[in-house]
């Protein structure tokens, strides 16, 4: 018994044991299968979906080629919406104070500080038509310094009309200084008058400006003004007989018109720090009593404006010639609300330096050291020669624009003197603060 039984446990429990081994087999199976098919499955949805993105894709692209080619070919039909820049204004408030030797009520209160100007600017453009124009209010006088329309006809050339700047010599201006030099006085630097200017920009080295002037800004001899020498640049308003005086307002009357003004300078670019712009200016135009033509009048200028590194060097030099019917050899003059006297005809020369400093002194950015002389002489009526010598500095800060100018002078307007005096070397320091916006 003892063996048939302990045979028997073997034999049962090896039959168990097999039974277990055979229906893990069969799990394991069923298991790996089901695991296929759900591996097939997701092979299957991958499959879809890669079929769906494709065509996806597909559809996409046709319909950028289709909006491509609807704009390629209504590209040619459409033109773009231009934009107008809009006006834009600003200004100046502007105030001075002055010490001069030839003022000696002036000198016993150590200077006088006055009211400047207010001056409104207006810019921008409209339809491709750009606005420009200045106002300048005094205490004494309102004047617009500048009033015209510009166009760009071509990539290269600009069209003015309206009161525009007269293009002669060293521009935009043959000086540093708030005075500007001699010529500014006999009506040849920073001149506006009333008429077309067409101007080619810089290319090929060259530039050209080339005007056509009916007569001053104030509408020439017979111009509605009530009073002609409220202006902001100087013109010609009459000749002057032996009997009247310097400032007084001509008896004969006279008015500049058809005046025809060209500049052209060819600039040598050694590298972008080195440049010189060398230049000749041409100027000739008709004198009007109000019935009949009086006269004629013309000038001539060569120029030079060299921009070394930081420093600025300009060179000019010319004759002017106003030839009267009535033979007369002086001329009357008009700007600023009063009248002055030049002669006829005269020889001016100058020469400028100055010197660009960067820095950074709290608001303080920029300064402009300069010694800026002018000189008007050989004139018709032998009187003694005009110069004037100004060394000073300008100062910006922001807003602020500030020039300190110490001026030695003879014969020299808002210097003690007239064109046509013989007086002593006068002096005049000055610092003129302007808070532009």
């Amino acid at each position: 018994m003892t063996k048939l039984s302990k045979l028997t446990l073997a034999l049962i429990l090896s039959g168990v044991t097999g039974t277990s081994y055979a229906t893990d087999l069969d799990t394991l199976q069923n298991q790996l299968k089901q695991l296929k098919q759900q591996m097939q499955l997701l092979e299957n949805q991958l499959i879809e979906e890669k079929s769906k993105q494709q065509k996806i894709n597909k559809k996409h692209e046709e319909q950028v080629a289709k909006i491509s080619k609807k704009a390629q070919q209504t590209a040619t039909v459409v033109e773009p919406v231009k934009k107008d820049d809009g006006i834009k204004f600003g200004g100046a408030i502007r105030a001075n104070y002055s010490v001069a030797s030839y003022d000696e009520d002036n000198k016993d209160r150590d200077g006088d500080f006055d009211f400047d100007i207010f001056r409104l600017n207006v810019s921008g453009k409209i339809n491709d038509i750009s606005v420009n124009g200045e106002i300048r209010f005094f205490d004494y006088m309102t004047v617009i310094k500048y009033a015209y329309l510009g166009y760009e006809f071509t990539n290269d050339w600009e069209a003015q009309a309206g009161i525009t700047q007269v293009p002669f010599g060293n521009g935009p201006y043959n000086s540093h200084n708030y005075f500007f030099s001699s010529n500014y006085y006999i009506g040849l630097e920073d001149d506006f008058d009333l008429g077309v200017v067409v101007k080619r920009k810089l290319k090929d080295n060259w530039k050209l400006d080339l005007g056509f002037f009916k007569n001053d800004e104030l509408g020439g001899v017979d111009g509605s003004a009530s009073d002609k020498s409220h202006r902001y640049s100087y013109d010609i308003v009459g000749s002057r007989s032996a009997s009247e005086g310097t400032y007084a307002e001509p008896a004969n009357e006279l008015g500049e018109y058809n005046t025809f003004a060209g500049r052209a300078t060819y600039q040598i670019k050694h590298n972008k720090n080195i440049t010189t712009d060398i230049g000749i200016s041409l100027l000739s135009g008709g004198l009007h009593d109000g019935v009949d033509r009086a006269g004629s009048y013309g000038a001539w200028a060569v120029h030079l404006d060299s921009q070394i590194n930081n420093w600025n060097i300009q060179l000019q030099h010319g004759e002017y010639d106003y030839d009267l019917d009535d033979q007369s050899d002086r001329i009357s003059v008009a700007a600023y609300a009063y009248y002055d006297t030049i002669s006829s005809e005269a020889t001016m020369s100058s020469l400028n330096v100055a010197y660009n400093y960067s820095v950074e002194w709290g608001p303080v950015n920029a300064l402009q050291f300069y010694n800026d002389y002018s000189t008007i002489y050989d004139k018709s009526d032998d009187s003694a020669n005009t110069w004037m010598n100004i060394t000073g500095v300008s100062v910006s800060a922001g807003a602020f624009f500030t020039y300190f100018d110490y001026v030695q002078a003879r014969n020299q307007p808002f210097i003690g003197g007239t064109m046509i005096g013989d007086g002593d070397t006068e002096r005049r320091f000055n610092i003129n603060l302007g808070y532009y916006f």
